[in-house]
């Protein structure tokens, strides 16, 4: 099963002093040169004719670094050309060292930065055996590895390009974080792990080499998820808790880290991936600490991870139905667990999308409509189109994820400027983007195609005037609800559903203690609320981190305060 292998992936260093090159190729060389094939060019054509020639024998491109110091249009047109030939391949700049100093050069790097054309930029090596030139490109080729479609990986998902199963299973995989690839059945890797796998009218097979060779045919999410290890059930001894997180968004997750690093017993439901609305961010790049961006389900499987290691329990795939009070205890019902009880509670339940409501929409999805979905499978529509519908920031950074793979992108958006909604880098990289259409003061009203969407109509809001336009997928990202229906009315919610907390939940009614409520307590005493889902809350990744930072000093005090 490894014969797919192939060639080893490319290494290109673009440098314009022979000197300085021989380094780049030697450190490369020294570091990756067992696994990956090193080139260097000395100029842009013929940095482009080693691109150009790499596509048309089918080669893989890995990482390409290309001097700072070429002209605008010299680099430019190399970057381009990676881009558009080999989209999986990170790009970045070679700096040589004390060029920060330079405005010229911050200018280069952000400019080309907010063009697409490359990821970031790379110090080059000034001595034999530099590490740090090591360790970037290192993770440069750990990137590409993870999102690079031929590549062979611990888990191998089969199916036909059109799947509205494959795409789910895809999607479940990538907002875990789960390492894997896409075959069709017609793959020389698709026909052998049919032959071995496979049944009679299956429709996907999911194999985990990586685990000693599992194969699940037609799998439910909750199988493919228990294969891979995630919890989604737990032991008759493992039912009461110091702290229930519900929700695994960077609000829940953060709960959990702070609350079991501080030595509560913490548990931590999820009903559907980790990560919540953010995990399906291709790429947030205003994240504090993380220079490069970083995608969603990368922020929620480090968090995940560092909560598990602090002792946190998890269950995946389970969905609470109810709350209610028990004298000092909380206890929630868990569909398919059962009930489990907890000092404190808090609530990270997020967002639902909210639906397009054309008839024709709703019966097309996943046969190319999506809500809310991950685009990290977005190869799987590479040379096609595809369109975004919504104006925040996970439509703009949907859109220029996918295009780095389809022919062409169009942006749907109600609002007459993106600037209303989407952050002002978003905007001005989709601005940049030739790839991209834009369609202000715009909706989607209907979808056309008989098994698989195939065009969607749209209609100017001003004029009324409609049109058709060709499309392969949809993604509409067009806000969220709350998801606080299932609670009990002693939580109040505002008018909108989402929850009062702090001052405002002690303004209510609903507030039938004779203290005041912490700053994110609900209207029950013991019950919490972060991110999305609270009234109030700043609708940010670093605002819900911080929130479920903060909230286990809240629960520290609610447990040791006598009759909370």
């Amino acid at each position: 099963m490894l014969a797919e292998w192939g060639d080893r992936p490319m290494l290109l260093a673009v440098q314009q002093d022979a000197r300085r090159l021989r380094r780049v190729e030697g450190e490369l060389e020294r570091a990756f040169g067992g696994d990956y094939l090193v080139r260097g060019e000395l100029t842009c054509p013929d940095a482009v004719r080693t691109l150009e020639g790499a596509h048309e024998r089918g080669e893989r491109v890995a990482v390409v670094l290309v001097d700072e110091a070429f002209a605008d249009d010299g680099r430019s047109w190399v970057l381009s050309t990676a881009r558009t030939l080999h989209p999986e391949a990170k790009r970045a700049l070679l700096v040589p060292w004390g060029a920060w100093a330079d405005r010229a050069t911050g200018r280069r790097i952000l400019q080309d930065m907010a063009m697409r054309d490359v990821d970031y930029y790379v110090l080059a090596p000034w001595r034999q055996g530099d590490e740090l030139f090591h360790r970037t490109v290192a993770e440069f080729v750990q990137d590409w590895s993870r999102n690079e479609p031929s590549s062979f990986r611990e888990v191998v998902v089969v199916a036909r390009r059109g799947s509205a199963r494959g795409f789910e299973i895809n999607d479940l995989l990538s907002r875990n974080r789960v390492p894997y690839s896409f075959r069709q059945p017609d793959s020389p890797l698709g026909r052998e792990v049919l032959e071995r796998f496979g049944e009679p009218g299956c429709e996907v097979v999911v194999w985990m080499p990586a685990l000693g060779g599992v194969s699940l045919v037609d799998p439910t999410n909750v199988e493919i998820v228990e294969a891979w290890g995630f919890s989604t059930g737990l032991a008759e001894d493992e039912r009461d808790y110091d702290l229930v997180c519900v929700g695994a968004g960077p609000g829940g997750l953060a709960a959990a880290v702070y609350g079991a690093s501080e030595g509560l017993r913490t548990l931590v439901v999820e009903r559907e991936a980790l990560g919540g609305q953010a995990g399906t961010s291709s790429l947030i790049r205003n994240y504090l600490g993380f220079s490069r961006g970083l995608s969603g389900s990368e922020l929620a499987q480090r968090g995940y991870q560092q909560a598990w290691v602090f002792g946190a329990h998890f269950v995946l795939m389970r969905e609470v139905a109810g709350l209610r009070r028990a004298g000092d205890r909380c206890v929630l019902d868990i569909t398919g667990v059962g009930d489990v009880t907890a000092r404190a509670v808090v609530l990270a339940t997020g967002v639902t999308y909210r639906r397009l409501g054309a008839a024709n929409l709703e019966r097309l999805t996943g046969q190319g409509v999506h809500y809310g979905a991950s685009v990290s499978a977005a190869h799987s529509l590479a040379g096609l189109t595809a369109a975004v519908v919504g104006g925040g920031n996970s439509a703009g950074q949907a859109v220029l994820h996918l295009a780095r793979y389809c022919e062409r992108v169009h942006l749907v958006v109600r609002g007459g400027d993106l600037r209303q909604g989407m952050s002002a880098y978003l905007v001005d990289a989709i601005a940049a983007e030739p790839l991209v259409e834009t369609h202000l003061d715009t909706e989607v009203v209907d979808g056309l195609g008989e098994s698989r969407l195939e065009a969607v109509r749209i209609r100017n809001r001003t004029s009324g005037q409609e049109d058709e336009v060709k499309v392969d997928g949809l993604f509409v990202m067009i806000g969220a609800e709350p998801r606080t229906d299932w609670l009990p009315p002693e939580l109040g919610r505002d008018r909108f559903g989402f929850l009062l907390t702090g001052a405002d939940a002690g303004a209510s009614p609903a507030w039938q203690s004779g203290r005041a409520p912490y700053p994110h307590e609900t209207t029950l005493p013991g019950v919490f609320a972060v991110g999305d889902v609270r009234c109030g809350s700043v609708k940010r990744v670093a605002s819900a981190v911080g929130e479920g930072s903060v909230v286990v000093s809240q629960v520290h005090m609610f447990l040791s305060t006598p009759h909370a």
